[in-house]
Order: C-alpha cells, then structure tokens, then sequence
C-alpha cells in the first residue's frame, strides 16, 4: 500500500497594484451603489443615495447590480466601478 501526499497550496502569479489613496471628501465625485440582490437592498440604497447627494455633494450616482448575492459581480459590473471615485456594497437582509 503507497501513500500519497497532496499539497493543497495555490502559487498565484503576483501583479504589481498601485495603492489609492482615501478620499478626503465625495462633493463632485462619482459613486457606485453595489446591490447584492438581496430583498431590502434597493431600499437601503435609496436612502443612501439620497444622503450621498444632500449631505455630502456627491455629483453622480452610478446604480450598479450583482446577479445574485452569492456570486461575484459580472466584470461590466466591475469595469463599470472602475470609473467610480467610491463604490458603496450593500447588503439587504
């Protein structure tokens, strides 16, 4: 009888990332509104975006949806947050 020894490590090929820097403030900026699917989301993202818009002079509102909570955004869905300033994930429960 022989034993057979798996190595469960993965060796992923490193990319080089630049790092951003926060925000110091969201007036004239655009922010995408992430929704996950789920049943109360789209209510919360209301409110949120509305605050965004009053409280905080946020100038574009980008609505962008998940085909389900349990699976990764679609990459549209990721390349169009690549053109948000900030990008705001809700999660409806």
């Amino acid at each position: 009888m022989s034993i057979r020894v798996l190595d469960p490590t993965f060796e992923e090929a490193r990319t080089e990332q630049s790092v951003v820097t926060g925000l110091k403030s969201l007036v004239d900026c655009t922010v995408g509104l992430l929704d996950n699917s789920k049943i109360k989301v789209k209510d919360i993202l209301d409110t949120v975006e509305t605050l965004l818009r009053t409280q905080h002079g946020v100038k574009h509102i980008v609505r962008l949806k998940k085909s389900d909570a349990s699976r990764p955004a679609a990459p549209e869905v990721v390349a169009a947050m690549a053109g948000c300033d900030a990008v705001i994930s809700a999660v409806g429960d």
